[in-house]
């Protein structure tokens, strides 16, 4: 004991935690890894809270071009599946958000991010949107994620015959009608 006090005294004295760097710095360490944990926490109950609200207007009929997209809505989308809530309705929706550059989607850096996170099936839907340009009830469009799931070139091409082949259809209906 007497050697730990002749070290202190010629060091300048008394240990304080609060002057000590490497205390202060753990200290701080663990203050950042508790506010990281707080903000994740907080994330996922607003994840939760918006997938409750998705469920619940798809669940009522509400869940249309009248709500917009918002960022985090393709993770809210695997919460509702995760917990066995899902609604194909859901898809629908994104679906045509995606193909109509709307909500979130009308910036084309959150599309390119989101093509990724939506699954195949929305996006051969939101292909199919795109390219024909008519709306689809639900599960009207299940098959595009089978052959989406199957072969996604074959999806666009898909689109891509669909569009050239409704557009003299079209045309002619246009004639038609401005005819009578």
């Amino acid at each position: 004991m007497g050697a730990l006090r002749q070290l202190l005294a010629t060091t300048g004295g008394v240990y304080d935690p609060e002057t000590d760097a490497v205390v202060q710095d753990e200290l701080a360490a663990d203050r950042r890894a508790a506010e990281a944990e707080q903000q994740r926490l907080q994330e996922q109950q607003q994840l939760a809270a918006r997938a409750d609200e998705l469920a619940a207007l798809a669940g009522t009929g509400r869940l249309d071009r009248s709500v917009e997209t918002r960022p985090g809505d393709e993770a809210a989308r695997d919460v509702l599946v995760h917990r066995g809530d899902y609604h194909p309705v859901v898809d629908g929706w994104l679906a045509q958000a995606f193909a109509d550059r709307s909500g979130h989607y009308a910036d084309s850096a959150v599309r390119t991010a989101a093509a990724g996170s939506l699954p195949v099936a929305v996006q051969a839907h939101a292909a199919l949107l795109a390219r024909t340009g008519a709306p689809a009830a639900d599960g009207e469009l299940e098959f595009a994620g089978r052959l989406a799931q199957a072969d996604l070139e074959a999806t666009d091409a898909l689109a891509a015959w669909l569009e050239r082949s409704l557009a003299p259809a079209e045309l002619a209906e246009a004639g038609e009608g401005g005819a009578r």
